[in-house]
């Protein structure tokens, strides 16, 4: 019987702890940004748009910083972000004509 009770108390506190990468989650939750301009498409259909957005709330409150977003978004848009310690990598121009000899 007790030992019945060690493993579900385990159980729990795995439950708990959350997912893998968790740890750099901010610990207030969801922040909200304002999206202040779209900056490209990304994905191999366009399905990510690039955005610039200003974060309204916590420790990064008025920095302004590039993310990728999945569906539709336009300006003025409110994004809930769960980390803002990571900025998205720019999206690089695609090549046209091939190779120039």
């Amino acid at each position: 019987m007790a030992k019945e009770k060690k493993q579900d108390n385990k159980k729990q506190e795995k439950k708990v702890g959350g997912s893998k990468g968790s740890e750099s989650l901010t610990s207030e939750g969801a922040v909200p940004a304002i999206v202040e301009a779209t900056l490209a498409r990304a994905g191999t259909r366009g399905e990510i748009t690039q955005v610039r957005c200003k974060i309204l709330q916590g420790k990064n409150r008025g920095k302004s910083m590039r993310r990728n977003v999945r569906g539709p978004v336009k300006q003025r848009d409110i994004l809930m972000l769960r980390e803002t310690e990571i900025e998205a990598r720019r999206v690089m121009k695609k090549i046209k004509g091939g190779a120039k000899r």
